[in-house]
Parts: C-alpha cells; sequence; structure tokens
C-alpha cells in the first residue's frame, strides 16, 4: 500500500487531534451554544424571536458535528420543561446522519487497531461505509473464514471531542437553569457524562453485547449480534453482520397490523427484559438502532449506551407502577425516593405522578390497544407542559441521574410504537416480564450475567 504527499496531508486534515483540532470544534461549537444561550436568554427575557427557524438551524448544526453535543441534546429533550419547547420539539427528531469519513481516515484507525497489516484479518473490506453514527462509523467486511461482520470504527480524538462538547454543553444548560431553575440538570449532566465516556470504550460496548446475548437468549424474535473478541479494541469494534430494513422502509411496504404487533412486541421484550429481570437498560431507542428482520423480529444494534441499576431503583420502578395502579401516594413517595429524587413534596408527588401516568397508562389497561389512544400529535407534548408548569408551582425538582436513562427510553419506545401503529396488549406484555419481579432474585441474576459477560463496572456508580 503506497502512500503519497497528498495522502498524509489529507489524513491530517481528517484527523482533528491535538491542540488544534479541539480549537477548532471549540470555535464551531461555542458559537452554536452562545447562539442558544442568547436565544433562550432573549426568550425568557420577553424578546421574542422566531423560535423555530432558530431551532431548526440548531438541528441542522448539531446533527453535523457527529459528537456528544448532539447526544446530550437528545437526552435533554425526553424530560419536561429541560429545554424551550421549540428545542425539545426539533431535538428529539436528531438522528446521527452525518457524512463518513473518508479511507484515509478508515486506513489509518485500521492500522493502529490492528497493526500495518490489518487487512490479512479479512477476505474483504469495504472502502465505502455502511453506516454513520455520532461516534464512528461502520463498514462491512468478510472474515478468511467466509464469515460476515460489521467493523465499527471510532472517529478521530472523540475524548478531546466529548470534553469539549461537554464544557460547552454545561455552560448553555448552566445559563438556562440561572433563568429557569424548576429542573436542576445537574445530576443529567453527571450521568451524560459518565454514559459518553463509556461508549468511547468499544471493549466495554463487546462486553455489553455478550451481556445481551446472554440476557435475551430465549427471545427468537430478537437477533444480537455476536462480537468478534479477537479484532476489537478500544477504537474498534468488530461483530457480525445481522440482515435487517430499517423501520420507515419496513412501514414503506404498509405492512400487516400483525407484522406490525411482531415488531412492538419484539421491541418491547428487548427494552424490557434486561430491565425488569437484570437491571439493564439500553439507553438509546432511537429507529437506527434496530433493524427489522424478514420474519418480523428485530436486530438490536448499537450497545454503547447501556446502563445497569441497582436492584433497588428497578424495586422502585415496579412499586410505582403498583402505586399509580392503586393510587397510593405513601407508595409512591417510597418509589421515587428509591430512585434518588429527595427532598419530595406531597404537592410535587401529585405532579410527577401525571408524569407516570402518561407513561405507565398502557401497562394498566388490560385489553389490546394503541400506546396512545388519542389521536392528538401533541398530547404528550401537553402532558410534559402541564408537569413543568405543575414542578414550576411546587418549587421544582432535582431529577436523579439514574432516572434519565428509563425516562429517555419509555418516551422514545413510544414514540416508536406510534410509528408502527403497534395495537397490543401492553399489560399483558409488562406482566410477562415483570409479573413474578423479586429484587434479590434480579440481584443475584444480575451479578452472576455481569460476570458472564465480563462488563466493567459503570462509572459513576452508586450501587
Amino acid at each position: 500500500m503506497n502512500w503519497s504527499v497528498s495522502d498524509v496531508a489529507d489524513e491530517r486534515n481528517i484527523d482533528n487531534t491535538g491542540l488544534f483540532g479541539e480549537f477548532r470544534r471549540m470555535v464551531r461549537t461555542s458559537g452554536t451554544v452562545g447562539g442558544i444561550a442568547a436565544r433562550i436568554a432573549g426568550h425568557k427575557m420577553g424578546f421574542r424571536s422566531n423560535q423555530s427557524v432558530h431551532a431548526g438551524d440548531l438541528k441542522s448544526v448539531l446533527g453535523g458535528l457527529k459528537g456528544p453535543l448532539m447526544k446530550g441534546a437528545q437526552l435533554l429533550s425526553t424530560i419536561p420543561g429541560a429545554l424551550p419547547e421549540e428545542y425539545a420539539k426539533e431535538l428529539a427528531q436528531l438522528q446521527a446522519n452525518a457524512p463518513p469519513m473518508g479511507w484515509n481516515f478508515v486506513r489509518r484507525r485500521m492500522s493502529a487497531e490492528l497493526g500495518p497489516n490489518w487487512e490479512r484479518n479479512f477476505r474483504s473490506f469495504n472502502r465505502e461505509a455502511s453506516a454513520a453514527a455520532s461516534l464512528g462509523q461502520v463498514h462491512r467486511a468478510v472474515l478468511p473464514d467466509g464469515r460476515e461482520v460489521a467493523c465499527k470504527l471510532q472517529y478521530p480524538d472523540m475524548k478531546s471531542t466529548v470534553e469539549s462538547d461537554l464544557r460547552q454543553f454545561r455552560m448553555a444548560v448552566g445559563l438556562f437553569y440561572r433563568i429557569d431553575s424548576t429542573i436542576c440538570q445537574d445530576d443529567v449532566l453527571e450521568e451524560l457524562q459518565d454514559r459518553l465516556y463509556e461508549e468511547l470504550d468499544y471493549l466495554r460496548e463487546a462486553a455489553n453485547m455478550r451481556l445481551y446475548h446472554l440476557m435475551l437468549a430465549e427471545f427468537e424474535d430478537i437477533t444480537i449480534p455476536q462480537p468478534v473478541d479477537a479484532l476489537c479494541t478500544q477504537r474498534l469494534l468488530t461483530m457480525e453482520w445481522v440482515n435487517g430494513r430499517g423501520v420507515q422502509q419496513v412501514l414503506d411496504t404498509n405492512p400487516t397490523q400483525e407484522e406490525r404487533n411482531r415488531m412492538a412486541r419484539a421491541l418491547f421484550r428487548a427494552w424490557y427484559a434486561p430491565l425488569y429481570r437484570y437491571g439493564v437498560i439500553h439507553g438509546d431507542p432511537h429507529m437506527g438502532n434496530f433493524t427489522v428482520r424478514d420474519d418480523f423480529g428485530i436486530n438490536l444494534l448499537d450497545f454503547g449506551a447501556i446502563r445497569i441499576f441497582p436492584s433497588r431503583f428497578v424495586q422502585g420502578i415496579i412499586d410505582l407502577h403498583r402505586a399509580i395502579e392503586t393510587d397510593d401516594e405513601d407508595l409512591a413517595m417510597h418509589a421515587y425516593e428509591a430512585w434518588g429524587f429527595a427532598g419530595l413534596s406531597r404537592d410535587t408527588v401529585r405532579v410527577l405522578n401525571e408524569w407516570a401516568r402518561f407513561i405507565y397508562g398502557p401497562l394498566l389497561d388490560d385489553r389490546e390497544r394503541f400506546i396512545q389512544e388519542d389521536n392528538d400529535p401533541q398530547y404528550g407534548r401537553a402532558v410534559a407542559e402541564r408537569v413543568y408548569n405543575g414542578l414550576k408551582r411546587t418549587g421544582g425538582v432535582q431529577p436523579p441521574r439514574e432516572f434519565v436513562l428509563v425516562d429517555r427510553s419509555a418516551v422514545g419506545l413510544g414514540s416508536v410504537f406510534l410509528r408502527l401503529k403497534a395495537k397490543v396488549n401492553w399489560h399483558e406484555l409488562f406482566q410477562e416480564l415483570a409479573g413474578d419481579f423479586n429484587e434479590a432474585a434480579l440481584a443475584r441474576r444480575q451479578a452472576e450475567a455481569l460476570r458472564t459477560a465480563r462488563v466493567p463496572a459503570p462509572l459513576g456508580s452508586r450501587n
């Protein structure tokens, strides 16, 4: 493989490493975040502007950054009142569709991870990326034994990118909090930081894949690709290639109601069997993170944003379900405290319960139904606005870090179920997975599964 002088120059341009790479990104993100902050401040002080246009511009900028600033915005967009409505609406639609990096980057990354003779590990390796995400891009390849694999390569200098973006994100959120202190985001930002740093470690993601393969082994309608451990490093993840179609591609074929329901049931089990049985959740439920098999089962993908909870937290989820079902305010208070909420008044608990009823509602209704029976597309936003106003009236709240990804998963999956137009018995699915819940049994299963899959301890763990 012969490299020219121009190749080397191109690689230096692609690889934004070192002080100048971080400076270039800081200038870009500072401009973006400064604009967000100024608009939020102006809006709160009564200066009106075209918020929808500004929010659309913001989405375009963040969507092209290939990085964690976008992920942070997505995360906050699911929490009632954490961002102005126009921003939350636009940012909730963000997905990682940034253009992939070129061949110079690919061969440099592969050489750094597997050595100068890296190509000997493959019978063939596609130069063009099959997919591009916020932290890395995927290439299809074939191993010498004929197995098809996907190779996910991390973008250059992502640790500096994360650090730079987090600084900017904290600045924007901090300014918003000084203007509106209803939702204190300190723990949310700590959670975002830890999960983003975990996502940079592809060896951890390979362990998460082994964990999910173990936890979901009994479900024939869910496929988890296996990692190829010998070809995995901290910045390269090699896994089995799985065939499937994107959800929108499937919906464009006008599937039957039963086919829609089959996809929904598989998704529900993929997200909630690990949570209710092992205390583990996949924190990134957007439609780019799974594909649909020919039999309308699913392939679950992208295991970077995985959260492991102490058993007491999952007990709190079960207790809150029971509290909403029986209108037991004392049990609800106990459940929120198990989650990590502190200093809650009775009034605040009643406000939080309105959000809980929105999330738990379909699980309480023992019949086949759509996830949302009100045809109003703004229904969820209206509930969120009422909750935000209620929290503002009762003195605000600080969401604990453990709450963040569970909330994001519930809201994200709900939006997918809406897109699918699935009509199933959600109560029955919940009972199938959590009807025999036992906190001590979950703790034992979790410990054994983490040991078997060789999963490192979570960053920022408070177990």
